[in-house]
């Protein structure tokens, strides 16, 4: 029987699936019920260079709708990337999410900084 569980899984698998065979960066989004977090992620090397989540003071004390804050999240990670002159291609990494509302700014987020995937 197919769940949403399990549909987001099979989702998830297929999207890492097609991400593991370019060599580009990986923008991992996880997305909980109250917050948002992004990795960029080096799969080469095994490696976490960036991270970003509304978690954050930065973001808590910030009376807003959540899809607002996830456009600030993916603003910062975008001005992370900037500031530490990252240069590589990148891939998104959605983790099974459907791309709309908040994952969907998220990404919009990163792309208002210049960052191209």
């Amino acid at each position: 029987m197919i769940n949403k569980r399990n549909a987001n899984k099979k989702r998830g698998n297929r999207i890492r699936n097609k991400i593991k065979k370019s060599n580009n960066l990986r923008l991992c989004a996880f997305r909980s019920s109250k917050h948002i977090y992004v990795q960029v992620i080096d799969d080469a090397n095994q490696k976490t260079i960036l991270s970003v989540s509304s978690n954050n003071k930065l973001f808590k004390e910030q009376k807003v709708k959540p899809k607002e804050i996830a456009f600030k999240v993916g603003e910062k990670l975008g001005d992370l990337i900037n500031e530490n002159k990252i240069k590589n291609n990148f891939t998104f990494d959605r983790g099974g999410y459907l791309y709309h509302g908040r994952i969907k700014e998220l990404a919009m987020g990163i792309r208002s900084k210049g960052i191209k995937f």
